[in-house]
């Protein structure tokens, strides 16, 4: 359910970035057509729960995005953000928030960024958004940077 979620907030970011829509206005065209189910027989659709959780992600990227893409500028090694692929970027700054701002442990949260990038990106994307991922994972574990406490 979780990672359907980031889906959907890794789209509203993406719509953001793209279009230039704010964010809000992002999440409501990305959300139009999602309906929270009450049974959980399809694990495509988003329940509530899901929805709420892609929302305080939104929600929580555009209250620290300054924060966020300063991290990712000292992160991403020759490349602006200019240059990189505007899926790429989308789910880097949602991995980024994510790691920083909440308390989903690390590997799962790189995991399913990584199998994001795969499903939008472009063929080297996978690859480009985990060694950005590890580069910033490395810089939280030196004590570089401050990262909230990790669920088990």
């Amino acid at each position: 359910m979780r990672r359907k979620a980031r889906e959907l907030a890794f789209k509203v970011l993406f719509e953001h970035a793209v279009g230039g829509v704010p964010l809000e206005a992002a999440w409501q065209h990305a959300t139009q057509e999602v309906e929270p189910e009450e049974s959980d027989q399809d694990a495509d659709v988003l329940d509530g729960e899901g929805l709420a959780f892609a929302h305080r992600l939104v929600q929580g990227y555009r209250a620290q995005q300054q924060t966020v893409d300063e991290v990712l500028a000292g992160t991403i090694e020759g490349w602006s953000f200019g240059q990189m692929a505007k899926t790429d970027l989308a789910v880097l700054r949602l991995a980024a928030y994510e790691m920083l701002f909440e308390p989903t442990p690390y590997a799962p949260l790189i995991e399913v960024a990584v199998k994001i990038a795969k499903r939008y990106g472009g063929e080297d994307s996978g690859r480009f958004v985990n060694g950005v991922l590890a580069r910033l994972l490395k810089r939280i574990e030196a004590g570089e940077l401050s990262a909230v406490t990790k669920n088990e």
